[in-house]
């Protein structure tokens, strides 16, 4: 048992957890318009005052106007409120250049997990049934492996291409497929795009054979596309698997069941705790839709966390006050991502026993620890993974909380670490800074003297990190020469 589970105090002055997709746990600020939108519906007195702009004070007249009784506080109807389901029909139409998305195919919930879990438990087999299977990306979300558990699914893994930057395999999918024969019922394929906490982004042709597998092998498509908001790669963009789907032949388009998922935990709303999310079935038998909404209508989603979607699927418009504001808070939150998804990578492809795929989109980095072998014997010892043992090190030694890859679903000698870099740059800095610190000493490669790693982040700037006789390694920071 580690010191920290026998709840021992550590001389650590604070805790950074970069481990969640919580953004604002880790420092970023909520965008303006949703919490002003959020104020005033919940208080409207302040649509009397000029404190918030004009747009602002229209979007909630609109918004309680669809209310009963003219407040949030009223019960909303159980489908959700038809303003919200109508600007995410609107939203998803706008997306896909125009493929129209229709209110009656949304529904609602609170957060895409929560749409999920009511999926496959409508999928799930009862009692004394062959068991349903899903084939379930590895690595995968580290909330993924729970919500199967709990709804009787059984997951059937293939594995993402770590070498072709966790790029999706179809004859991996193949012998996934093929080995699940005899164990359970495959009846479904989840894809996450862009993916969780890979960052990795599919490309059309990508799309288009994981469809012509799904309709071949009669699997229902579930795609969550939670992080469509954030692709920054070179030459990278989102494409939804809707879009795709209808622009593919009839055989396709009219035919394959496609559920997609969306919810508030995205990179730039980043509202995670207001638990929101909708999905929008495509190609669903109608009776099977409609019990679907049967079970959504027990587990209504609250009204705030509707609020706070319409906002997100329904931004200020150029010409709006707000428009001004909004556009420069999304442009630093993009760019702050981009820039520390694009250093931590170098930073972490610098250090020894550990190489980090670049991330395209999302907020994780989840590069591979080359692991000593006294560690992995001591987590043998402790029966738990080495990974998850580095992580508890790091956090009981240097205060910094990062997540293991045996929570993405990963159970080889491949070992990763999840990192949200969606942070303020210092705090980035900070956490490299102590990771690098405990990983060096982990693996003793350099006397404890002197150690600088200098890394390459353009032609005229090349960030070290430094320690001198008289730095203290928790103080170590990243300095640019």
């Amino acid at each position: 048992m580690s010191s920290a589970q026998q709840g021992v105090k550590k001389p650590l002055q604070k805790l950074i957890d970069v481990s969640s997709r919580d953004t604002q746990k880790a420092g970023t600020a909520p965008i303006s318009f949703v919490r002003q939108v959020l104020a005033a519906c919940l208080y409207p007195k302040l649509l009397k005052t000029s404190c918030l702009p004009l747009d602002v004070r229209q979007r909630t007249q609109r918004i309680l106007g669809d209310c009963e009784g003219g407040s949030v506080g009223s019960y909303s109807p159980a489908k959700g409120m038809t303003l919200v389901c109508q600007s995410i029909a609107e939203f998803i139409t706008r997306r896909d250049s125009g493929s129209s998305s229709h209110p009656e195919n949304i529904i609602i919930s609170g957060g895409s997990q929560s749409c999920l879990m009511l999926v496959l438990h409508l999928m799930a087999s009862g009692e004394g049934g062959s068991p349903t299977g899903v084939l379930t990306p590895i690595p995968c979300s580290d909330t993924l492996p729970l919500v199967l558990n709990s709804s009787g699914v059984t997951a059937v893994s293939y594995q993402l291409m770590e070498d072709r930057g966790w790029a999706l395999d179809l004859d991996e999918l193949h012998r996934a497929l093929r080995n699940a024969r005899g164990l359970c019922k495959p009846r479904a394929i989840y894809i996450s795009n862009p993916g969780i906490p890979t960052g990795h982004v599919q490309d059309r042709k990508t799309m288009e054979e994981v469809i012509q597998f799904a309709a071949a092998e009669g699997l229902i498509l579930l795609a969550e596309e939670v992080y469509q908001d954030s692709v920054y790669g070179q030459d990278k963009e989102f494409i939804s698997y809707r879009k795709v789907l209808q622009e593919m032949e009839k055989k396709y388009s009219e035919t394959v069941e496609l559920i997609s998922f969306n919810s508030l935990s995205n990179a730039y709303t980043g509202e995670c705790g207001l638990r929101g999310g909708y999905m929008e079935a495509i190609n669903l038998d109608p009776a099977v839709f409609e019990y679907l909404r049967e079970i959504q209508c027990s587990k209504s989603p609250h009204t705030i966390c509707q609020l706070a979607l319409e906002a997100m699927v329904n931004p200020p418009s150029p010409g709006d006050p707000s428009y001004e504001t909004y556009t420069r808070e999304i442009l630093h939150t993009r760019t702050t991502l981009s820039q520390n998804a694009q250093r931590a990578c170098e930073f972490l492809n610098n250090l020894p026993g550990m190489k980090c795929q670049p991330a395209m989109a999302g907020i994780f980095l989840y590069p591979r620890l080359q692991l000593p072998p006294w560690i992995r014997e001591e987590a043998k010892v402790l029966g738990v993974k080495a990974d998850l043992l580095y992580c508890q090190k790091l956090l009981e030694e240097e205060g910094v909380c990062l997540g293991a890859g045996c929570q993405n679903g990963q159970d080889d000698p491949n070992y990763h670490i999840r990192l949200c870099v969606l942070t303020a740059p210092a705090t980035l800095d900070e956490v490299l800074a102590l990771l690098s610190s405990f990983h060096l000493r982990l693996l003793d490669r350099f006397p404890l003297t002197e150690i600088s790693r200098t890394l390459t982040s353009g032609k005229n700037s090349k960030p070290c990190l430094t320690r001198s006789p008289s730095t203290d390694w928790n103080t170590a920071k990243l300095l640019n020469t």
